[in-house]
C-alpha cells in the first residue's frame, strides 16, 4: 500500500502556516521503511535512504507568502520496490512578512470607559469585483475574539478566534478559503468582536491586554480576467453596535435580539454606521497559528428538567462541560430570561455557585450569566457568541425549558481523541470517560486549571497530566503552542510564571492579582514545566524540533533556579547553627530553601477550610517548600542532561549530569535518614523520592515499605497532592507492589479516584473531598490535574509505554489485576494505531497486540517472557499462575 495520513506540521492540509521549511510526516503498513521520496511542488527529494517517516524537513526553494504547495511520498522497504505514490496532499501559507500587510488595524471611532462594560462593535465594508472569482484568502485576527462574515455567511466554524496566546508577543491569524463566498458585482465583508481575553475577565481581572476593541482583516482575491484585488481593513470601514450588550468570556453575555440588524453583513445595507478609528499598532506579533482552534464539539440534550426545593427551574444535562447552551424560544417582544450555569446543586438540592467563589481580595462575583430579551418575532434561536461557561446545570428564569427546546453545545479545542481504554470493571471506565471530559472542558485554547472560575493555564497543572493528554488527545500542536508563550511570557532572569499566557506580564497597573501573581512566582513543580512539558512532548511524540527550540528557555530556568539556591533563606540566617554547620554551608547552594513554592498541593483536607489553607499560604511564603524544591531542582537538571545529550551538546550534557547528582546527594543530606525517611515523612515525600530517584540504592526498599504503612495507616487511601499523584501507582507497581497500586485505584471511599463516582461526578474534582458525604461542594468539579492517573490505565493495566521517542519502538507490558478480567486499550501514536487487548480465560491469559508500520514491540507477558514484533496483529496465549 502507498503511504497514507500525511500531514504537514501534524496538520491534515492546512491553510496558512508560517513555518518556512515545514515538517512532513506519512504512516505506512509495511513493517519497516528503507528510503522515501517526497515530491512537493518544484522539488524533488529523490530516494533518500532513511527509516524517517514523521517530522522530515521540506528541502525545496525559499516559500514564500500565500505559496500552495502540493506533495506526495512513496517509500521502500526491505527487498521491495517502491510503494505506489501517495494521495496527494497540500500545504498553503500565510503572510510571512509584515509588509505583505497593506490593511491597517481599526477600532470604534468612540471613547469608553474601561471600567464599564460595552457593546460588541460591529465592522463592515462593502466592495465591487468586475470579473469571475477563481480563489479568494481572507486573513484575519482581533484584539479580542471575532467571528468573521461575508455576504451574509459565518466565515469558518472555529469559534472563540483568534484564540489565547500571549497577544503582546504572538497574535494568531487565521486563513480562510472564502471563494465560494464571494461574486461578481458588489460584496459585504464585515466582523463581530468581543471582549474576550483581550479586555475580559482574564484570571479574577479585565482589561488585561487593553482597553479597546480592534480589527485586522486583509481580503486576497484572484479573478478568472488574471486581476487581483486586496481589500484591508482602513478608514473606509464602518462600525455599529447591534444586539449583543456584554460578552465576557467568564460572567456572561446580556443579548438583546430587538436590537438586531438584518443583512448587516450583505452588500446594499443602507443603515447608517459610524466611521471607524485607524489605530497604530504594531504587526510585528502576528503569528499563524499552530494548533486547532475551538470548535463546537459536541451537543447535549438535557436529562431532566428539575424543580428544587425553592422552587427554581433547573435544566440538568447529565454531563459537566465547558461550553453554552442553545435554545429555541418562542414569546412576546420585551420578555427578558436568564440563564445561570454551574456545575452542582447544593446540600438542599438548590442551583448554586457559592463553592466556585474565590476567596480573594478583588475577586469578583462568579457570574456565569445569559440574559436574553426576545425580538417578538416567532421562533427565536440563540445561542450566545462571545462566552463559554463550565457547568452541568442551567438555572433558567422568565421561560420554562422543555427536554426538546434546548441543549447544551461543548467547546473545546478541535482535538482528535486517540486514545480509548475499557475493561470488566465499569467504575474505571467511568473514570478514563471522567478524565477525557476534564481534558475535553479544559484544553480550550489553553489547558486550564478549570473553565468555570479561574480559567488560566497553571503550569503545574499542565506538565504534570502532559502525558495522560498525549496519551488521550492528539495534543501535540497544543502544548506545542503553550510551550510557545511560555517562552516569550519567561522572564529575562529565567522566572517562569504560574499562568501562561501571564495575565500579570502586561504592565501599567499595580493590583492584588499582580502583587500575588509576583509574589507566588516560580514556584517548583509549576516553572519546572518549562523543563518537563518539552521532554514528556519529545518522548510521546518524537518531536524533537520544539525540544531544540524550547532548550535555551530551559537552561534560563535551570539558571535561574541555581541562582535561587544559592541565597540564604532569612530562617536559616539568623540561626547560628547554621552557620556553625560546616556541612549544612557546603550543602546550602544546592538546597533551594527560598521563595515561595505551592509544594505538594491539594493533598488530602487542604481544603477543610480556608483557615487551614491559609495557614498552608502563610508557611510556605516564610519557610518555603524546601524538600520538594529541591526534589524538582535535581529533577529537572536530570532531564536538562538528557535533554542536552539528546541535541548533542555532550560539554552540557556532562555539566548538567554533575549538577543533577551534586543537588541529589544534597537532597540525601538534607532530607533522608539512614534509614530511609524522608523530608515531611508523607506519601507524596516517598513517591516523588523513588520517582526522581533521589535515593541511594540501599534506602530504596525501605522507603518503598514506609510508603506502604502510610498508604495503609491511611486505611489504604492515598495521601498525595497534585505534584505526586501522577507517580503513585507507577512507583508502587515498580516496587512489586502492584496489588496495594490497585487496591488503591479501585478505593471508593475518599480519598481516592473512585469516590466521586460515588457523587455522580462526570469530571474529576480538583480537591479530593469535592463532594463531602453530607453534600456539601467544595472547590472546581472540573479540575483535570488528579486525571494524571490515566497515563496508569494505558502504561500498566493495558501495558503500552514508548521506549522510544514517539513511540518508535514500544513495550507492550500488560499488568493483570485488581480483579478485572479484561481490558484493552488504543493509543494512536505518530506512526499509527498501537493496541493492547488481554482476557483471563478459565486457566489462560490471553493477549492480542496490533503494531503500526515502523515501530517495534516488545511483548512481555505476565510470567515475565517476552517476544519483539513488527507491524502487524499478534496473538499470545499462556497458562494463568495460580
Amino acid at each position: 500500500m502507498p503511504p497514507f495520513a500525511l500531514t504537514c506540521e501534524g496538520l491534515t492540509d492546512p491553510l496558512g502556516i508560517d513555518v518556512r521549511r515545514p515538517r512532513l510526516s506519512w504512516r505506512y503498513e509495511e513493517s519497516f521503511q528503507t528510503a522515501y521520496q517526497i515530491q512537493a511542488g518544484g522539488w524533488d527529494s529523490g530516494r533518500v535512504a532513511s527509516a524517517q517517516s514523521i517530522h522530515v524537513p521540506y528541502g525545496g526553494p525559499e516559500l514564500t507568502s500565500r505559496q500552495r504547495v502540493s506533495w506526495r511520498v512513496r517509500i521502500w522497504t526491505e527487498g521491495k520496490d517502491p510503494s505506489e505514490w501517495s494521495e496527494e496532499a497540500w500545504w498553503e501559507m500565510g503572510l510571512l512578512e509584515e509588509s505583505n500587510w497593506i490593511a491597517s488595524w481599526i477600532e470604534p471611532d468612540r471613547e469608553e470607559d474601561p471600567q464599564e462594560r460595552h457593546p460588541a462593535p460591529f465592522f463592515r465594508h462593502e466592495f465591487a469585483l468586475d470579473g469571475e472569482v477563481i480563489s479568494a484568502r481572507l486573513y484575519i485576527t482581533a484584539h479580542g475574539v471575532y467571528r468573521a462574515h461575508l455576504n451574509g455567511r459565518v466565515v469558518g466554524d472555529a469559534v472563540l478566534t483568534p484564540g489565547f496566546t500571549s497577544y503582546h508577543h504572538r497574535l494568531q491569524v487565521q486563513s480562510y478559503d472564502v471563494t465560494a463566498a464571494l461574486r461578481r458585482g458588489r460584496n459585504a465583508l464585515g466582523a463581530i468582536v468581543g471582549d474576550g481575553w483581550w479586555r475580559g475577565t482574564a484570571g479574577i481581572e479585565r482589561n488585561v491586554y487593553g482597553t479597546r476593541l480592534g480589527l485586522l482583516a486583509q481580503l486576497h482575491v484572484t479573478l478568472a480576467n488574471g486581476g487581483e484585488r486586496a481589500i484591508g481593513t482602513d478608514g473606509e470601514w464602518t462600525s455599529s453596535t447591534g444586539p449583543i450588550l456584554r460578552s465576557d468570556l467568564r460572567d456572561g453575555e446580556i443579548y438583546d435580539a430587538r436590537l438586531e440588524m438584518p443583512g448587516w453583513d450583505e452588500p446594499d445595507f443602507e443603515q447608517t454606521w459610524q466611521p471607524v478609528r485607524v489605530a497604530d499598532h504594531s504587526k510585528a506579533n502576528l503569528v499563524a497559528p499552530i494548533a486547532p482552534p475551538v470548535r463546537r464539539r459536541e451537543r447535549l440534550r438535557p436529562v431532566a428538567i428539575l424543580k428544587t426545593p425553592s422552587g427554581q427551574t433547573v435544566v440538568d444535562f447529565g454531563q459537566n462541560i465547558a461550553g453554552r447552551v442553545r435554545l429555541i424560544i418562542n414569546g412576546p417582544a420585551n420578555k427578558a430570561i436568564l440563564l445561570k450555569h454551574g456545575e452542582a446543586l447544593d446540600q438542599e438540592g438548590n442551583f448554586s455557585m457559592k463553592h466556585l467563589q474565590l476567596p480573594l481580595p478583588g475577586a469578583q462575583e462568579l457570574l456565569q450569566e445569559v440574559r436574553y430579551t426576545l425580538s417578538g418575532r416567532g421562533t427565536e434561536s440563540f445561542e450566545p457568541l462571545f462566552t463559554f461557561h463550565g457547568f452541568r446545570y442551567a438555572l433558567a428564569e422568565g421561560f420554562d425549558p422543555s427536554l426538546d427546546d434546548i441543549e447544551a453545545v461543548a467547546l473545546y479545542s478541535d482535538l482528535d481523541i486517540i486514545g480509548e481504554f475499557e475493561c470488566s470493571d465499569p467504575r474505571l471506565n467511568q473514570l478514563q470517560s471522567n478524565i477525557l471530559w476534564s481534558q475535553k472542558g479544559n484544553f480550550l485554547s489553553i489547558p486550564t486549571d478549570c473553565p468555570q472560575r479561574e480559567r488560566n493555564g497553571w503550569t503545574g497543572d499542565a506538565q504534570l497530566y502532559a502525558r495522560t493528554g498525549l496519551f488521550l488527545m492528539d495534543a501535540r500542536n497544543f502544548y506545542r503552542k503553550y510551550l510557545l508563550d511560555l517562552a516569550v511570557d519567561q522572564q529575562d532572569s529565567g522566572l517562569v510564571p504560574n499562568l501562561i499566557p501571564d495575565p500579570a506580564k502586561p504592565r501599567g497597573r499595580r493590583s492584588f492579582f499582580r502583587s500575588l501573581a509576583a509574589k507566588t512566582a516560580g514556584a517548583a513543580g509549576w516553572g519546572d514545566a518549562a523543563v518537563i512539558l518539552p521532554w514528556t512532548l519529545y518522548r510521546m511524540t518524537g518531536d524533537i524540533e520544539t525540544l531544540r527550540r524550547q532548550y535555551p528557555s530551559m537552561k534560563r530556568w535551570v539558571a535561574y533556579v541555581e541562582a535561587n539556591a544559592r541565597k540564604i533563606p532569612w530562617y536559616k540566617a539568623v540561626n547560628p547553627a547554621f552557620w556553625l554547620d560546616g556541612a549544612k554551608r557546603r550543602r546550602e547552594p544546592l538546597v533551594w530553601d527560598n521563595r515561595y513554592h505551592w509544594g505538594e498541593w491539594l493533598e488530602p483536607g487542604d481544603f477543610n477550610s480556608a483557615a487551614a489553607m491559609m495557614g498552608g499560604f502563610v508557611r510556605r511564603m516564610l519557610f518555603s517548600a524546601p524538600e520538594v524544591a529541591t526534589a524538582y531542582f535535581a529533577h529537572s537538571t536530570r532531564l536538562m542532561a538528557e535533554t542536552a545529550g539528546t541535541l548533542e551538546f555532550p560539554n552540557e550534557a556532562e555539566e548538567y549530569r554533575r549538577l543533577s547528582d551534586r543537588v541529589r546527594q544534597a537532597f540525601i543530606e538534607e532530607f533522608v535518614t539512614p534509614d530511609g525517611r524522608v523530608g515531611a515523612d508523607k506519601q507524596a515525600s516517598y513517591v516523588r523520592a523513588l520517582h526522581f530517584d533521589l535515593l541511594p540504592e540501599k534506602l530504596r526498599p525501605a522507603a518503598a515499605a514506609r510508603l506502604i504503612e502510610l498508604i495503609r495507616k491511611a486505611g489504604t487511601h492515598l495521601g498525595t497532592g497534585f505534584l505526586s499523584t501522577p507517580f503513585l501507582l507507577p512507583v508502587l507497581a515498580e516496587t512489586g507492589q502492584l496489588d496495594i497500586a490497585y487496591e488503591l485505584l479501585l478505593q471508593d471511599t475518599a480519598p481516592s479516584w473512585l469516590y466521586p463516582l460515588t457523587k455522580g461526578a462526570t469530571t474529576i474534582w480538583e480537591t479530593w473531598e469535592g463532594i463531602a458525604p453530607d453534600g456539601k461542594v467544595t472547590a472546581s468539579l472540573n479540575h483535570y490535574a488528579y486525571g494524571a492517573v490515566g497515563s496508569f490505565l494505558y502504561e500498566y493495566v493495558a501495558g503500552i509505554r514508548p521506549l522510544e521517542p514517539g513511540f518508535r519502538r514500544v513495550e507492550v507490558h500488560p499488568h493483570p489485576g485488581g480483579g478485572l478480567t479484561y481490558a484493552r486499550a488504543s493509543h494512536t501514536s505518530p506512526y499509527g494505531r498501537i493496541a493492547s487487548s488481554w482476557w483471563l480465560k478459565g486457566g489462560n491469559f490471553e493477549l492480542e497486540v496490533e503494531i503500526p508500520g515502523g515501530v517495534s514491540a516488545d511483548i512481555i507477558l505476565p510470567d515475565g517472557s517476552s517476544e519483539q514484533k513488527g507491524a502487524g496483529k499478534h496473538r499470545f496465549e499462556q497458562a494463568r499462575a495460580g
